[in-house]
This record gives C-alpha cells, structure tokens and sequence, in this order.
C-alpha cells in the first residue's frame, strides 16, 4: 500500500484535507524535495507557456497590422518595401536583388492640408516607425485610429504650434481612411503629441504604446 500523508490545502477558501502520496523508498525530507521539484518543474513551464502566448499574440498582431496596411497598396515599390520588412524579419527569404529594391522603396504619403499644413502617412510598417520614431519632432502630432490596425499619421508643425481644427480633422480622415476601417462611419482616431508615444523594447516595427491623447470620431476621407 502506497504512504500518504494528510495535509491542510491552504490555498482553498475552505483548508479542505487532502491526501499526498510519498515514496516508500524516500525519507519524508526526500519526498519533500521531490515535491518541490516538480512544483519548480511545473511552475516554469507555466512561465514558458505565457511566454509564448505573449510573443504569439505580438506575432499576430503585427501580421493582421501588416495585412491592413497592404490592402492600400497600389506601387510595386510599395509592395517591394512589405517584402523587404517581411525579409529583414526573417519571415520569408530574401530575393535577388532585395537591397536595390529596399532602396528604391516609395516614401510616406504626404498632403497639404487646407490650412497649409504638411500632413504624412506611413504606407507600411517600417515607415510607421520612421514617421513616428525619426521623422517628427516631439511637438508634432500624431494620429491612430483607435485599437484599429492602421497608418501612423503625423502633422508637421515646423514654426507653427498652434494647429487649426479643420487640419486636425482633416489629419484624422486620413488616418481613418489609410486604416481597416476605411469603409466604416463614425471612426475613433486618437491623436497626441509624439512625445507621448514610444516604442517598448522588442516591439515588432509600427508597434507603439501612446497616452495622454484625445480621441474624434471621423469619417475616413482621402485627400
């Protein structure tokens, strides 16, 4: 007959007794220890498990970004710089002729808005980053629709702080419209400053993390 031991579960609302089975061979130290280890065994595998849940979930969302982004792609240098990003990522192999073509990628869009303000659109991934992480200062604005895979939308202000109402509408049509919802109504956009925004550690490219913004809800609108 298998040794058993009687303890309290005190991790039970109700410190119910439960009977734990020992090793015949083992001294009750021993079998102390060998329950710990499997604990210790358990308990790490938990950690890998959410671990992997975490990066997966990173991974799917930046392949549905990715995919959103392509739906408004209509260059042949554009689709190039999604196959150059995919490649520098290790997804899918690298073509011949693949550093020519990263250098011949097309820039992000760019407007005027009514009130003369220089309006950007990353058209990919790494162009989101650039806009976001390089490209804009800190005063400058930045627009995302709202929990919605899109571009990263940046109004430049140059010596002007002071931006009308009627450009940043305009800024978040556009971001609206270069987004997943492009054929919906009543779109949030967030906007703030890009000194609000970053990019976490190890974030995939176009991820970021923002606070302190305001949120308007638009009809997408191409300029």
């Amino acid at each position: 007959m298998t040794p058993r031991i009687t303890a309290q579960h005190y991790y039970s609302p109700e410190n119910p007794d439960v009977e734990i089975a020992l090793k015949e061979n083992l001294s009750p130290s021993e079998n102390a220890q060998r329950y710990y280890k499997l604990y210790s065994k358990l308990k790490n595998a938990e950690i890998e498990v959410e671990k992997q849940i975490k990066s997966t979930v990173s991974e799917l969302e930046y392949f549905e970004s990715t995919l959103s982004l392509t739906e408004n792609l209509e260059q042949e240098a554009d689709i190039n710089a999604v196959k150059t990003e995919l490649a520098d990522l290790g997804y899918i192999k690298r073509q011949k002729g693949g550093k020519r073509q990263k250098s011949l990628q097309a820039k992000p869009l760019h407007f005027v808005s009514g009130d003369g303000f220089d309006i950007y659109v990353g058209k990919n991934n790494t162009q989101n980053d650039y806009l976001t992480l390089r490209f804009a200062n800190s005063s400058d604005l930045w627009f995302h629709t709202k929990q919605i895979h899109g571009s990263h939308t940046v109004i430049k202000l140059g010596i002007d702080k002071e931006v009308p109402d009627s450009t940043i509408l305009e800024a978040a049509q556009l971001a609206a419209y270069y987004s997943k919802a492009r054929q919906s109504s009543q779109v949030p956009v967030d906007y703030t400053r890009i000194k609000n925004v970053k990019k976490p550690n190890g974030a995939k490219p176009g991820m970021v993390i923002y606070d302190n913004y305001n949120t308007l809800y638009v009809t997408p609108k191409n300029m």
